[in-house]
């Protein structure tokens, strides 16, 4: 059965069609790139408004996904809310990641300090923060994916059937600690 991850898009003006949502297609193609394993996107675009990120984030962990990527909504404007709508429904909070994206963007951009990226676990699903420029969530990604795998098997320990996030390994190895 593959493994079910949302694709989570935060932006007032793509949810209302004004302009076309290049995060969510980065982050589908990253995970094309570097995903082995089978896996299936449930893909949203949503309007920057916490009890509506709250919302979709909730749903796509009741639909069964164990991984949850968002897009957007993480600077500093009024309407940045999803750090916020992430810490509303997780119950664990993993700002290690969140500390990693800017350690990292910071060798891009003096601004990566404004960033307000975070991660959680709602349900059985990891919520993994990202910005909202394609460039930027590459990076990300690239600095946090190798621990994204074990995190999901750690969050399903004692699952009968856990889902499973097997890296291409000449793309990006992940860590799992040898057994």
């Amino acid at each position: 059965m593959p493994a079910l991850i949302g694709i989570l898009t935060v932006s007032d003006r793509a949810s209302r069609g004004e302009y076309d949502d290049e995060g969510g297609p980065a982050i589908r193609g990253y995970l094309a790139e570097v995903l082995a394993s089978p896996w299936e996107p449930r893909e949203q675009i949503v309007p920057d408004d916490r009890d509506t990120i709250a919302a979709a984030i909730s749903r796509l962990a009741e639909e069964g996904c164990c991984l949850i990527v968002t897009t957007g909504g993480t600077g500093p404007a009024p309407r940045d809310v999803t750090p916020e709508a992430t810490e509303q429904v997780c119950t664990k909070m993993l700002p290690g990641f969140g500390e990693r994206m800017r350690q990292v963007s910071l060798a891009y951009v003096p601004t990566a300090i404004l960033s307000r990226q975070t991660a959680g676990i709602c349900g059985g699903a990891l919520v993994v923060n990202l910005p909202g420029r394609p460039k930027s969530i590459r990076e990300c990604l690239d600095a946090v994916f190798p621990a994204i795998p074990y995190c999901v098997d750690l969050i399903h320990t004692g699952n009968p059937a856990p889902p499973r996030l097997d890296t291409k390994p000449k793309r990006l190895v992940a860590f799992r600690p040898k057994a």
